[in-house]
């Protein structure tokens, strides 16, 4: 799949938004402009029912996500910094606002199907008309110092979305018994299919390590702030878990075997009748999953993919090894020991997803944004195949709840040394 041309952050080389283009006009007009052209792209090959359609209540309609992106913009930005402003429609407050309690009233998510109005051609007019707003606010603002730090969370806000799309709209394809295609060509990312030397190390991490985003450029505030954690010593695994590996794994009674689960994971395998990993068919004896190319065969030296946390960590129990820590993986990350750390599979970490020492919410209604949902999650690190470009960085924390695996996760394993 194609990248949008102007990344906000070439994070995993450490670096950010250089110090002049901060309060350029111009380099904000054309990372607008280009986020905003990434969303219509993913969205372009889908019919109005594809994008209406709301598979699940954790997931959201594809159009949905199209206006409550454009919402954030209109709700955090346009309104505080444009007095003259005229909204596009004021119910779609309403409609297209997510979890923000202290802005107001919202549209319950399970039902955000529901929302069959606004059409397709009546979202792209609400995105055209903030679109609009926004670059004449960027154009014109005298104000940059606070109008462009609400450009850029927006916009990454909308590139999380931009994932959200591709994953929310694969479980919808794939409860579809005619295996509907997004995209003919879809192929796995390139270098993950065991291409690495099978020679190379993996990584020993031990002592104190600085742990959350401390390097200059953007980060969400579930990042900071930056702290030193000490880690006793373990080996991270340089490689992903494959499904060859997986299948091992099955054949010897995986998904049968209590003894290997967590009580509320065995539970969920009982209760969901979980037999293999998300979108995993056995068809004709032989392994199939649905992709976003459609149906096809398992490859065994690929990643393995949509597995839930208690499944990653039955897994690391069967094979005697347990999931890294979030600060493991971080640590390893930053010393270049992982393969496959960004762009492939989110991997998930034994990490409940918690403030970090000393951690301070955004102030105003955006501080709802991260800190509200900080219990009862588990982290995941790196990024995904479906994870835009400029995205992914060391220090970002995705968080899901364990029995959650329609996004792209996959698993890391570690052992401590002894």
């Amino acid at each position: 799949m194609s990248r949008p041309a102007v990344r906000l952050n070439e994070t995993r080389a450490g670096q950010a938004v250089p110090a002049e283009l901060r309060d350029s006009p111009r380099f904000w007009l054309e990372a607008f402009g280009a986020v905003r052209a990434e969303t219509e792209r993913r969205a372009a090959p889908l019919s109005a029912e594809d994008q209406a359609v709301q598979s699940m209540p954790e997931a959201s309609p594809v159009k949905w996500h199209r206006a409550h992106v454009t919402w954030f913009f209109e709700q955090f930005l346009l309104k505080p910094f444009t007095p003259d402003y005229r909204a596009f429609d004021e119910r779609f407050a309403f409609l297209f606002n997510s979890y923000y309690v202290a802005i107001g009233p919202r549209q319950a998510r399970p039902q955000r199907g529901l929302i069959t109005r606004p059409g397709v051609p009546e979202t792209a007019a609400y995105r055209a008309h903030v679109d609009a707003a926004v670059t004449t606010l960027i154009e014109t603002t005298r104000n940059g110092e606070q109008v462009f730090p609400i450009v850029e969370i927006g916009l990454n806000h909308e590139q999380q979305h931009q994932e959200l799309m591709l994953t929310d709209l694969l479980h919808a394809f794939a409860q579809n018994a005619t295996n509907p295609i997004y995209d003919a060509n879809w192929q796995w990312p390139q270098g993950t299919k065991s291409t690495y030397p099978a020679a190379r190390p993996d990584a020993v991490v031990a002592g104190i390590h600085m742990i959350g985003r401390h390097e200059p450029g953007f980060s969400f505030d579930n990042e900071r702030p930056a702290h030193q954690a000490l880690l006793q010593p373990v080996r991270v695994k340089r490689s992903l878990v494959t499904n060859g590996e997986w299948l091992e794994f099955m054949a010897d009674g995986g998904y049968a075997t209590p003894g290997l689960w967590l009580s509320d994971g065995w539970a969920t395998v009982e209760t969901q009748g979980w037999e293999a990993p998300g979108y995993w068919r056995l068809i004709d004896g032989a392994w199939f999953s649905m992709t976003l190319g459609g149906l096809r065969p398992v490859d065994p030296a690929l990643p393995v993919c949509h597995v839930s946390y208690y499944e990653a960590d039955a897994f690391a129990r069967w094979s005697g090894k347990h999931l890294p820590s979030e600060a493991e993986w971080e640590a390893a990350a930053r010393m270049g020991a992982l393969d496959d750390a960004f762009g492939s599979v989110w991997q998930w970490t034994r990490s409940a997803y918690s403030p970090y020492p000393g951690y301070v919410a955004e102030s105003g209604a955006l501080g709802e944004y991260n800190g509200k949902f900080m219990v009862n999650q588990m982290v995941l690190r790196g990024s995904s195949l479906a994870t835009p470009a400029g995205h992914s960085r060391e220090s970002y924390r995705n968080f899901f709840y364990p029995s959650a695996r329609w996004q792209f996760s996959g698993v890391r394993l570690a052992e401590f040394e002894h």
